[in-house]
């Protein structure tokens, strides 16, 4: 591997086939099928105990499944051991030898499969170059800042030149602005490398900023798979539409394949019962009515600059809190009195319990 030449336009297909995994009679994964083209970036993304640990794990070999298949470029690899597939791991923690060098961790899996210490410390310095530490390959792991030993944890992954890459919520222990550069950096190595990569967060804003494609988890399957814009504009369940981006949950009433909320109807991205449901709105689904507009009273309860616009949570009569979106120039201020409507795009809904 070179670090200035590297132009690697492939990678590795995975495929997870029915993978079930259970702990102490509690199932964790109920027959996950994920199928990752080669080169394809994709993060498993759903809440704390959905199972997207779990099944990165599986695929790496660290936990043997109960059943179904783990398939590299068409080959059954479920009962290879994890030092044999051919694989590159980040975890959360940095898990760097203290007493080593920067050059000599990132070198540790290539001296462990008996490269030769020249070439070993050679293509180090190459994938140090890659993560843009080269100058701190004689320093120790106390003398980094976090972001930089993760570059190294990183540095390492890659050094072995694997398959496949796998990212365990690398970026959770570091600071915001840090975490954004380092996930940006580990976008632009993954496309410059062309590696199979599997990434898992909880953070949608990580999921939805470097993915090619995501899947949302929970409890144990995967919801819907799709690019971030199919996920954000047509999420294909209430538990999608909810958890991936932001959402505010109102009462309406269903009829065939529209919904009536605070007296206006709107289009259903998937048909329903007719009944009582309850709607996802996205922030940019609702706007301030104008001066002699038809629309919904409410008063403001908080208001945000975001820089280009305001999201303002306000507060109907009927108790209800949703978000609305709007230009940052239609400033409001707290206890605010106004009124809301609706913009006609499709929604998502689910019945009410």
């Amino acid at each position: 591997m070179s670090a200035v030449e590297v132009t690697r336009d492939t990678g590795t297909p995975v495929e997870l086939r029915q993978i079930r995994k259970s702990y102490a009679g509690n199932t964790v994964l109920h027959g996950v099928d994920l199928d990752i083209a080669a080169g394809e970036f994709v993060s498993l993304l759903g809440p704390s105990g959905c199972g997207k640990t779990t099944a990165l794990r599986v695929l790496a070999g660290l936990e043997q499944a109960d059943s179904g298949e783990v398939i590299f470029d068409g080959r059954d690899v479920s009962r290879v051991p994890v030092n044999r597939r051919d694989i590159g791991m980040v975890f959360q923690s940095y898990s760097l030898f203290p007493h080593l060098s920067v050059l000599a961790n990132t070198a540790f899996g290539l001296r462990r499969r008996k490269v030769p210490k020249p070439l070993a410390l050679r293509r180090a310095a190459e994938s140090l170059e890659l993560v843009g530490l080269a100058a701190f390959a004689d320093r120790f792991p106390h003398q980094l800042s976090g972001g930089q030993q993760q570059r190294v944890a990183l540095a390492r992954a890659l050094v072995t030149e694997p398959r496949v890459l796998l990212l365990d919520e690398p970026l959770s222990a570091l600071d915001a602005k840090v975490r954004v550069s380092l996930r940006d950096e580990i976008r632009r190595i993954q496309l410059r490398l062309g590696i199979t990569t599997v990434f898992v967060t909880h953070d949608q804003e990580e999921a939805l900023a470097v993915s090619d494609r995501v899947a949302v988890m929970g409890s144990g399957l995967i919801e819907q798979i799709g690019t971030p814009e199919d996920l954000y504009l047509r999420p294909a369940t209430a538990t999608v539409a909810e958890f991936v981006g932001l959402s505010s949950r109102v009462p309406g009433a269903a009829h065939a394949d529209r919904v009536t909320v605070f007296g206006q109807e709107l289009p259903l991205r998937t048909p329903l019962p007719d009944g009582a449901v309850v709607v996802y709105l996205r922030p940019e689904n609702v706007r301030l009515a104008g001066a002699g507009e038809p629309g919904v009273d409410a008063i403001v309860v908080e208001s945000s600059f975001l820089g280009s616009f305001r999201r303002t949570v306000v507060r109907t009569a009927d108790d209800i809190e949703l978000s609305v979106q709007h230009p940052a120039t239609d400033t409001v201020t707290i206890g605010e009195r106004l009124r809301i409507a609706l913009v006609p795009t499709p929604v998502m809904a689910a019945a009410a319990n």
